[in-house]
């Protein structure tokens, strides 16, 4: 039996989970935006900037995690800014803004990697490609006469996400090549990635089984809520890099954005890369982790109408398979609803909190192993309800200052079993009010 302090509601043991920021941002956030917006129209430009990369810091239990350091004199400032596997350099002067992020060794450089780089400066807005004696770089440079904190938020935002993105990718396509600034990349135990590595083949079985004992009548679809929701629970709750991560983003986004092939050859494509996953050895494996500090979302940020649409249109394909007598899938679509959100949207911190206490009460084992407590007993299915109660008002409570009708919904979820707890969950918050009054 493990005991649980009922007022300590939070888990003391921290794991990154999903391709987003595992942070909060500052409390005063807004407040350092609106500063850094007046400094830009008083044309003061380094306090300005200052408000400006205040307001991108992010916290754990409210300690900062310099994810992005300043360095200020009364004729610059200067500053460092990570993104995953990028560490963005650059220094702010009264008039003009510049910043780098160096990749690679000029001479290290293929035909096939410029030819690719040469590609991306086509697909970039604000930054570009260059080379100078040593390395080839990103960078963008701006004059500060008419800036803003809008204006200046998109273009950083472009050179750290998309310079950890070609790194990624160099490190996937090009294993030869050495990537550059990456000694703030921190390793994974040994431990921890025995768990995944244990995970990751539990759950390719689960996933193989349960292909097998589809019904053989049209179950295309059946297998494609299997093979994709095996793809978000690896990217969210093992959260791979490099080869792996790339390798299952470029699936997914094929299966969802090629109209031509059929279900089952998507599946098939799904399939095999999951049979890649399998015979994978432990040291590969382990060489497609890091922890890393992060600044910015991946993804825009997602209308609440349009989660909700998503989690209705979902429920009605649960009640279809129900109806039609197809319960085996039913667990894995509870499941997929939330990592496909978690996935591809942008989600407010408080939707994200949420549902990820969602994926925490599914996953009891993986969790239990990373040393957090158990939430839902699969075998006995029995819930710690007061204390999944607790962690909803933790998600919701710090929130109703700005949003008066948001409501914990705790004591309104159905315990039955995991299937009704789900479905109740989702309905909560679908039905969760973000008004602000």
């Amino acid at each position: 039996m493990s005991w649980y302090n009922f007022f300590e509601t939070k888990p003391k043991i921290r794991h990154a989970f999903g391709r987003g920021i595992n942070a909060a941002i500052a409390a005063h956030e807004e407040e350092l935006f609106n500063k850094s917006y007046e400094a830009f129209e008083k044309k003061e430009f380094l306090d300005a900037y200052e408000y400006f990369f205040d307001s991108l810091q992010n916290f754990t239990d409210e300690t900062p995690n310099n994810n992005v350091i300043l360095k200020k004199d009364e004729k610059e400032l200067r500053f460092e800014l990570y993104q995953g596997s990028a560490k963005v350099l650059g220094v702010v002067t009264d008039t003009t803004f510049y910043a780098e992020v160096v990749i690679i060794k000029k001479a290290q450089a293929n035909v096939a990697l410029k030819r690719y780089i040469l590609e991306r400066n086509y697909q970039l807005t604000y930054a570009n490609y260059f080379s100078d004696e040593q390395y080839i770089k990103l960078k963008i440079f701006h004059d500060n006469s008419t800036m803003s904190p809008q204006k200046i938020f998109f273009p950083i935002r472009e050179i750290a996400l998309n310079a950890d993105f070609d790194k990624e990718h160099i490190k996937s396509e090009f294993q030869d090549i050495v990537l550059e600034n990456i000694e703030h990349l921190q390793l994974l135990g040994t431990e921890e990635l025995k768990i995944k590595f244990d995970f990751l083949h539990q759950a390719i079985d689960e996933v193989e089984l349960k292909v097998a004992t589809l019904p053989s009548n049209d179950n295309s679809g059946m297998q494609a809520f299997l093979y994709l929701n095996l793809f978000f629970e690896l990217d969210y709750l093992l959260v791979p890099k490099y080869a792996i991560s790339q390798n299952m983003s470029k699936l997914i986004q094929e299966y969802f954005g090629d109209e031509d092939n059929t279900i089952e050859s998507k599946n098939e494509e799904l399939k095999r890369y999951v049979s890649l996953l399998k015979e994978m050895n432990f040291d590969t494996f382990s060489s497609n982790f890091y922890h890393a500090k992060y600044t910015f979302h991946l993804t825009e940020k997602t209308s609440f109408e349009e989660l909700s649409i998503f989690i209705s249109e979902s429920l009605m394909k649960i009640r279809w398979y129900k109806n039609n007598r197809y319960h085996q899938i039913i667990p894995t679509i509870y499941k997929y609803i939330a990592f496909y959100m978690l996935y591809n949207y942008g989600l407010n911190p408080i939707i994200k909190n949420l549902l990820h206490l969602l994926v925490e009460i599914q996953n009891p084992e993986f969790f239990k192993k990373l040393g957090y407590t158990t939430l839902w007993n699969e075998q006995e299915n029995t819930f710690t309800k007061r204390v999944i109660i607790a962690r909803i008002e933790e998600c919701i409570l710090p929130h109703q200052k700005r949003y008066k009708m948001l409501k914990p919904f705790g004591s309104e979820l159905n315990f039955t079993s995991i299937n009704e707890f789900s479905n109740s969950y989702y309905l909560q918050i679908k039905n969760l009010n973000f008004e602000e009054i």
